[in-house]
């Protein structure tokens, strides 16, 4: 387990950054559902999340050995956290987008998410959510690439906020690119919404250097 300090916003008291991999996620599974639930609820994922379906999900980081959860903790409190594992342990849906493609999915080290609360954004820990996962990834030396996968919105959309900012920019600094050729295609509930909704989503890639 890693620990790193950075400065809490509410109470300037350190944060603490942890790493868990595999079974020892566990105890965390419900402070990692609570942040999905809350910070996908917004824009551009607008996500009406269901208790059910994140308990089933999350479970998929419990079966793989080298999956990793990077959490954030202000205090006792979880603020934010980082999920990865290799993508030949995902489901079908994120497996299927690399058939016929250049790139191998035995090759590709996946970060599920990353998700923090408002208050504690801005202060570098979403560099650091990205560090710790491509170092995981980077220690086992058979993975070439890290890659992730974002939902894709029309500019126009009646629902997207007049001022957001996107994080392409963020990710492009990082070395990751989009691939039109990898997409996958998923659907949920969206706040306000009956029943669920299809989406595409775009994977963006890196080359990750192998240390042997």
């Amino acid at each position: 387990m890693y620990v790193m300090d950075v400065t809490s916003p509410e109470t300037a008291r350190p944060l603490d950054v942890r790493c868990y991999g595999g079974a020892a996620i566990e105890p965390w599974l419900d402070d990692l559902a609570r942040l999905r639930i809350s910070v996908f609820r917004d824009w551009p994922y607008l996500y009406d999340g269901d208790a059910a379906y994140e308990a089933s999900y999350l479970k998929t980081y419990l079966q793989s050995p080298r999956s990793v959860a990077v959490l954030a903790f202000d205090g006792d409190r979880v603020v934010g956290a980082s999920t990865g594992l290799p993508l030949v342990d995902e489901s079908e849906e994120f497996l299927a987008p690399f058939d016929g493609v250049s790139v191998a999915p035995q090759e590709v080290f996946y970060c599920g998410e990353s998700v923090l609360l408002p208050a504690y954004r801005g202060r570098g820990i979403g560099h650091r959510f990205f560090d710790e996962r491509e170092a995981h990834a980077r220690s086992y030396g058979d993975y070439a690439w890290t890659a992730f996968c974002a939902v894709d919105r029309d500019p126009s959309h009646p629902r997207r906020p007049a001022f957001h900012r996107g994080n392409e920019a963020f990710w492009n600094k990082r070395g990751y690119r989009p691939r039109s050729d990898i997409r996958a295609n998923l659907a949920w509930r969206e706040v306000g919404q009956a029943g669920e909704t299809g989406h595409t989503l775009t994977f963006w890639l890196r080359p990750l250097e192998r240390t042997r």
